[in-house]
């Protein structure tokens, strides 16, 4: 049976992906919240809620599926916390993972805390701009990124400039982009010379996932 013909639950998920029975309890205790939520605060586009596993659990574990060697993340308008939130579930059972939420909206923030508390993932919330993490990010204090993701947020030119300080010292970055991702790469290249991968989509043949190395400001 193909995923899309299933009910929507956890078994969409497992059709993907294999993991521990305590990493799908604290994907099913995440989607459950949710739903929960999602009565009073437009979460994600109501309807993509029928398909939540498939649109949005699905989709954002590929992120950690092409970079099982991550375990510092920086995340970028979390929102709802795909992938965000997602990612940290999957590290939740690897030592010293930590990924970390940048998300101004204070009710979306207060979600993201909710799951957090819920599931015991090692994750974090800055309720803040996204321009006053990567101005402020400390090594020291605040922890060496690895990798940096970001869904549904803006346009690849514009994530390359909130990414690249990161991508500088060694982190990936990781971009979910759909049909228009062709002209939105041709874009950022008169802004920024780019080292970028193209990952298909499992769920959308029309949907990839860029993968950047490398991040230099054209002069």
């Amino acid at each position: 049976m193909q995923p899309e013909a299933m009910n929507d639950g956890p078994e969409v998920f497992d059709h993907y992906f294999s993991v521990s029975r305590e990493t799908r309890e604290r994907l099913i205790t995440y989607v459950g919240l949710l739903r929960r939520w999602q009565k009073a605060q437009n979460l994600v586009a109501p309807s993509t809620l029928s398909q939540v596993w498939l649109r949005h659990v699905v989709d954002s574990a590929q992120i950690h599926s092409l970079s099982p060697d991550i375990h510092h993340w920086i995340d970028f308008g979390s929102g709802a916390g795909f992938p965000g939130l997602v990612t940290a579930i999957l590290l939740a059972e690897t030592p010293g993972a930590m990924v970390h939420l940048v998300e101004s909206n204070q009710r979306k923030g207060a979600f993201l805390r909710t799951v957090i508390r819920e599931t015991s993932i090692p994750a974090k919330v800055h309720a803040v701009r996204i321009e006053a993490v990567t101005e402020q990010w400390d090594e020291e204090t605040d922890g060496h990124i690895e990798g940096v993701s970001a869904r549904a947020l803006a346009s690849l030119e514009l994530l390359c400039g909130y990414a690249q300080p990161f991508v500088a010292k060694g982190a990936r970055a990781f971009f979910h982009k759909g049909r228009e991702s062709a002209s939105e790469i041709a874009k950022a290249s008169h802004t920024w010379d780019l080292d970028l991968v193209e990952h298909k989509s499992l769920i959308d043949p029309q949907s990839v996932v860029l993968e950047v190395g490398r991040i230099d400001p054209l002069t």
